[in-house]
């Protein structure tokens, strides 16, 4: 009885540290750590000061929602996440996969666009906390890398083609397409407003080059105070150069979505991709920056953690927010000990936004462009781009078809698209298992099994052994059959054929039926069929269905020696006696 208690308290605790996981690392909490964790707060909110615009203004949304999600977002999921020292928050690629799921339900600047991008961070926080809850966390390695580098290098190829219009001061209507936007660009290049361009590449210039020469200073801040400083020396207000104006100089309001039947059922596919690549985003940071810290991360507790500060930043005009790489690694570079950093970090720009919401009334919109091409710029990862190019021709496809999808199907779809094709090509490998003839290496004892064709090796006339390298289920079986079939068209009667199954992990009703069916064949053709290594698991799955009886259990044999020792007895001397190939220990003596 007293067990049983200890067990539940014991249950009871577990699940509150589930709910509430700051309570764990809250134990941990110095006067030290504090000091540490508001030091790199002040960084962040340096940092995500800028960004946060910057998104805004990629999503179609006003300056302040970007800083209202660098608020709220990075606080709750900082709290109810694994991670001590992911910082979540507005990002460059859900920005822009944002504004398209939107704009394609209502026009972008409408009053009816913001409350329909509340409703999509809600549903997005519900996917994410209903697959943290159901213990989902291991799904999102089945997202393949190579569909998150096409994706993120095409929305930067579609974030940089947004801005253009503000770095060259050419109106584009809104929601225009990609093709259409550099068609006008193109074609409208002569009425370039050169203050505006000039603004762009100061702007750019000076983030590059501050960067290089002193990389502590916040570079994407600096290169925003020169731009607006080049722009108040040009007398840009005077030539048609817009600003981003000031932030409302209000805390996030409580905001009511949209719950509309036709608004939810519009934008449940891109809250599902929007969704997918938030915790892909958000784990795979977490789990770079825990590399470095030595620390364990928790899918499932960074699922909830994402969607709940989804769930409550639709309530709290947020839009949808994951993990930020630059963000996270400035953070742990800081010196941040808890999540207690980006506590810190979101009270300090609500300080910011309360106390000085002019702080974006003089900011060119050019120099945020300027900005913005330089994230655009960075989110492309052409060192893996180029190694997956070169490396593999499924995964370059996988690549390819997603990168180019993205500029031109809607972006929630392109994810979707590139994460069918992975699983097309995944399946395309296991159900086409690799089989291969093998035969000794040498003639020792505990033998050395190799590829025939690679190494150019004799084999035993009588005894051909071929080794499977894949599970043997219904999606393979047929795969299989043809490949056994094909190898045992020549073979001398009375020929032993012997599966090598170590690579085999788990069988299934079709592919034990399958090799009944290669077993039966073979017999009547005058040979037989063995069966060698297999793991414990695969002989239970066979046994629980009767095949292990059906196929002869005298078949089976746990080494390829042991194999070899009883069917050397069973061979013809007389073949062996003239027999020059001598591939095995176990040969007997020629007279």
């Amino acid at each position: 009885m007293k067990s049983n208690l200890n067990s539940s308290s014991k249950n009871r605790t577990q699940n509150l540290f589930v709910w509430l996981p700051f309570l764990v690392w809250g134990k941990t909490l110095t006067r030290q750590a504090l000091l540490a964790d508001l030091l790199a707060g002040l960084t962040g909110a340096i940092i995500v000061l800028p960004q946060g615009v910057a998104y805004a203004l990629i999503a179609g949304l006003p300056a302040e929602y970007g800083i209202y999600t660098a608020i709220v977002t990075p606080m709750i999921a900082g709290l109810f996440g694994s991670s001590l020292h992911l910082i979540s928050g507005p990002t460059a690629a859900i920005s822009i996969v944002v504004l398209s799921v939107v704009s394609s339900v209502v026009p972008q600047g409408t009053e009816a666009f913001i409350p329909v991008v509340l409703t999509l961070t809600l549903l997005t926080g519900m996917i994410q906390l209903g697959m943290g809850l159901a213990r989902m966390g291991t799904l999102v390695n089945f997202i393949s890398h190579t569909v998150v580098i096409g994706f993120t290098a095409g929305a930067a190829i579609l974030i940089a083609t947004s801005q253009m219009k503000h770095a060259l001061g050419i109106v584009i209507a809104s929601g225009t397409s990609f093709f259409e936007s550099w068609q006008v660009i193109l074609q409208n290049l002569a009425t370039t407003n050169v203050y505006s361009l000039s603004i762009a590449l100061i702007t750019i210039a000076a983030t590059v080059l501050i960067k290089k020469i002193h990389p502590k200073i916040p570079p994407m801040l600096f290169g925003m105070i020169v731009g607006s400083l080049a722009c108040f020396l040009l007398n840009g207000a005077e030539h048609n150069v817009p600003l981003v104006g000031a932030l409302s100089g209000s805390l996030p309001a409580l905001s009511l979505p949209d719950f509309s039947a036709q608004t939810i059922s519009s934008i449940l596919p891109g809250a599902i991709a929007i969704a997918i690549l938030g915790l892909v985003e958000a784990v795979s940071i977490a789990r770079a920056i825990a590399i470095r810290s030595g620390q364990r991360i928790d899918g499932n507790q960074e699922f909830i953690g994402q969607g709940l500060s989804n769930v409550i930043g639709g309530f709290f005009s947020c839009y949808p927010g994951s993990g930020s790489f630059t963000r996270s690694g400035v953070n742990y570079d800081s010196g941040a000990k808890t999540p207690m950093a980006s506590v810190f970090a979101a009270l300090i720009l609500v300080l910011i936004l309360i106390l000085s919401p002019e702080i974006t009334a003089y900011l060119p919109l050019p120099a945020m462009a300027g900005g913005i091409l330089l994230i655009s710029w960075n989110l492309i990862d052409s060192h893996h781009i180029a190694q997956i190019l070169r490396s593999n021709k499924q995964e370059a496809a996988i690549l390819i078809v997603t990168f180019l999808s993205t500029l031109i199907v809607e972006l929630e779809f392109s994810i979707y698209l590139g994460v069918l094709l992975s699983l097309i090509f995944y399946l395309k490998r296991t159900a086409n298992p690799r089989i291969m003839e093998v035969a000794p290496k040498t003639i020792d004892q505990g033998t050395d099994l190799r590829s025939i064709s690679r190494f150019q090796l004799d084999e035993c006339p009588q005894i051909k052994i071929v080794r499977i390298d894949g599970s043997i289920f219904f999606g393979a079986a047929d795969h299989i059959q043809k490949t056994l079939i094909e190898m045992s068209t020549n073979l001398k009667p009375k020929t032993h054929m012997i599966l090598m199954c170590n690579g085999v992990n788990f069988i299934d009703v079709a592919g034990a039926e399958m090799l009944l069916q290669e077993s039966v064949r073979m017999h009547k053709n005058g040979h037989f069929l063995h069966f060698c290594a297999l793991k414990n698991t695969v002989k239970d799955e066979l046994s629980a269905n009767n095949y292990l009886e059906k196929l002869g259990d005298n078949n089976f044999y746990p080494t390829i020696d042991d194999a070899l020792s009883k069917l050397i007895r069973m061979l013809n001397i007389n073949v062996c006696n003239n027999c020059t190939n001598r591939v095995f220990a176990q040969c007997p003596i020629v007279k």
